[in-house]
């Protein structure tokens, strides 16, 4: 099938996880993914080593993409970096990683997308959010904040790109299933579980079909932040 025919979608953070899942979601769906993350993907149709938080590396691999696959149809700006530390302890680095992971590689490829999406007024972008950026959560303020900031620039560039063709949206997970949340997190002990309504970790292909849903499907809906989150926000 010729990538005019195929759609293609742009997914970072697609090398485990929720980036990888939505990856594997959107290919069962017919799907070209081109995978960006510091460790390639072999799981996706192109998987490029690039770092999110670096603008021109960004702009080079979705240059390369285009050239091998053809033109953008969705972006998923999967790509994460999680840790807990009281609001005291938070170091300038780690605060600004957390700054430049989320809302930099959200920004970053936007920017190298969005310019394609446009000439052809058509295109998606989704980011993923989170609850903690939608409710806080103890031990996490520099995540949060993060996450917070994210989902102001979804709803701002929703604004801005409807009138090229281009929607905006988010998919803001509760507690999830994923390597970020490592064997030892509080959010996988039963009692921080005991308080989600449905008292389990939302699973990653859940997340994915959430996010291939804002793709597909909701073509009416931009700025607007979805969240699978087990209850963890109602």
């Amino acid at each position: 099938m010729s990538p005019d025919i195929r759609r293609l979608a742009v997914v970072s953070g697609a090398a485990s996880g929720i980036g990888a899942a939505c990856g594997a979601e959107l290919r069962a769906r017919g799907w070209a993914v081109a995978g960006l993350d510091l460790v390639p993907s072999a799981e996706v149709d192109l998987g490029l080593e690039v770092d999110m938080t670096d603008l021109a590396a960004v702009s080079a691999a979705v240059e390369r993409t285009t050239a091998v696959l053809g033109p953008v149809a969705a972006v998923v700006s999967a790509a994460g970096h999680y840790a807990m530390a009281p609001f005291e302890d938070i170091t300038q680095e780690s605060w600004r990683r957390m700054l430049r992971v989320h809302l930099g590689g959200l920004l970053h490829l936007a920017r190298a997308t969005v310019p394609g999406m446009a000439a052809r007024a058509a295109g998606c972008i989704v980011a993923i959010g989170s609850e903690l950026g939608i409710g806080g959560g103890d031990g996490d303020a520099h995540y949060a904040a993060a996450k917070g900031a994210l989902h102001g620039l979804v709803r701002s560039l929703a604004v801005e790109l409807a009138g090229q063709g281009v929607r905006v949206n988010a998919v803001a997970p509760g507690p999830s299933d994923t390597p970020l949340l490592g064997p030892d997190s509080p959010w996988r002990a039963p009692d921080c579980l005991a308080t989600l309504p449905l008292a389990r970790l939302v699973r990653p292909a859940e997340v994915a079909r959430s996010v291939a849903f804002v793709v597909e499907e909701a073509t009416f809906m931009t700025g607007e932040v979805v969240s699978p989150n087990a209850g963890a926000v109602i």
